[in-house]
């Protein structure tokens, strides 16, 4: 049995149900779970001194493309909206190959996690047809050399530009291919049970990249197979007018006509809903991802989150895909957040430690766990430590539960533990040569981009 103790914590922010931050207290940890809270010592194998240290759950990022880590910061498509945007970068993302999925997962969830992302839910969709069969099983490997907790999903897209869809032919696939590969994926990596490291996802890209009856047929497999549902949704006015002259209806109710509703299915973005759809998604449970970075650059809007607290929607954070942040941060995503509906809606805003609890408690329940999101007896041991004792932390330690959102953190953590092990410590990662990673990712970007 592998032990860790984590002594003498300045403040633990447990996110708990009632908000509990503790003082000069003790965590241990035996293989992947917290035992023990207190201020008991216990003989451990490994000992962190947390003395000047606060520390917080795990973040949960609840929405990604880590593919997307290899076109980030391309001048030609910054000043795009969402559907010029696609449409330039599916011209290189024809070009990915199973070593840039692996590769930019590696780059992706390693600087999640050096910023305290313990759980990365990715989005992938775009499945070239010479490679479409080994992208999620690279995603897996991945995820395993780094030690993250990690949700795949099976994206798909089955309507290309000759069926009036966005995305090029030669990218959509078969009802057919997608649905024989998602059950493959589902048989052979989900994993339900408490403290999973790997679980699996099923989401079609969004309303105008797939078919009625790819949406239909997914919802059948996923609910056969206990698997939850995700799809891009309510992003933008040019999706819903996309949706009213194709399908007649408005986003959400297209969604409900399929069977895309309910506490097992969650959505990106849900910026551009009215008030009787929020009232609908809380009614039926359905969450929302919030994206603020991704939406303030691609100019898509602002999610009505204050609201959405208030009626009860899920509503979890996530840094979206690192084309359109351009970072993968969840840190840097809670300040914004915070800022965000400061000015957008001034005194009802969310509170500093409402948006924490968005980004730990909320994704965990958009990922249907009950086991991370908090620092509690018999809870998994993912959580972070950040040192205080620096200059810009100077003044701050009044309140340490909205720490991460009215001040902000701009380094990586001192510790990011996921599963009871530590893997990253003072801004390095631990179970990688980050080194080897950097020079191997860069150089199959270079041959990516060689398609501009």
């Amino acid at each position: 049995m592998k032990t860790l103790l984590i002594k003498n914590a300045q403040a633990i922010v447990t996110m708990d149900d009632f908000n509990t931050v503790l003082e000069n207290t003790n965590i241990f940890i035996e293989n992947n779970v917290i035992t023990y809270i207190g201020e008991k010592e216990f003989a451990a194998d490994e000992i962190i001194d947390a003395s000047h240290h606060y520390v917080y759950p795990g973040l949960v990022n609840t929405h990604h493309h880590l593919y997307q880590t290899f076109t980030r910061n391309l001048p030609q498509v910054q000043k795009l909206e969402l559907f010029d945007w696609l449409t330039t970068l599916y011209e290189i993302w024809r070009g990915i190959t199973p070593e840039v999925v692996y590769y930019s997962s590696l780059t992706g969830m390693g600087e999640l996690l050096k910023y305290g992302c313990t759980t990365c839910f990715d989005h992938h969709y775009v499945f070239p047809s010479s490679f479409a069969g080994e992208l999620i099983d690279r995603q897996f490997a991945a995820a395993a050399e780094l030690g993250i907790r990690f949700h795949a999903s099976r994206g798909s897209m089955s309507r290309g530009k000759n069926d009036g869809g966005l995305p090029p032919n030669d990218l959509v696939q078969s009802v057919d291919q997608i649905l024989d590969d998602s059950l493959r994926l589902v048989e052979k990596y989900h994993n339900p049970d408490s403290f999973s490291m790997q679980q699996v996802v099923l989401a079609p890209c969004s309303p105008f990249s797939v078919t009625s009856d790819l949406m239909v047929k997914t919802a059948e497999l996923a609910r056969q197979k206990n698997v939850r549902l995700h799809t891009h949704l309510a992003e933008t006015k040019d999706e819903e007018d996309y949706c009213i002259e194709k399908f007649g209806m408005r986003p959400l109710a297209y969604m409900e006509s399929l069977g895309w509703i309910g506490p097992d299915v969650w959505y990106a973005h849900g910026i551009h809903f009215t008030d009787d759809e929020l009232k609908k998604l809380a009614e039926t449970q359905t969450g929302v991802a919030h994206c603020p970075v991704s939406n303030q650059k691609l100019s898509s809007g602002i999610a009505q989150i204050p609201r959405m607290l208030e009626l009860g929607v899920p509503v979890g954070l996530a840094v979206d895909g690192s084309a359109s942040n351009d970072c993968s941060n969840l840190l840097a995503e809670l300040r914004v957040a915070y800022l965000l509906h400061r000015l957008n809606s001034s005194e009802s805003s969310p509170e500093g430690n409402a948006i924490l609890r968005l980004a730990t408690r909320g994704g965990a329940k958009l990922l249907g766990r009950d086991d991370i999101g908090s620092i509690e007896l018999g809870k998994a041991a993912d959580l972070f430590l950040i040192d205080i004792n620096r200059v810009e932390y100077v003044g701050t330690q009044f309140d340490p539960q909205s720490l991460l959102a009215t001040v902000g953190v701009n380094r990586p953590t001192a510790y990011t533990i996921v599963n009871g092990r530590v893997v990253s410590k003072a801004g390095e990662l631990c179970l990688v040569d980050e080194h080897a990673v950097v020079q191997e990712a860069n150089r199959q970007v270079t041959h990516l981009l060689k398609r501009l």
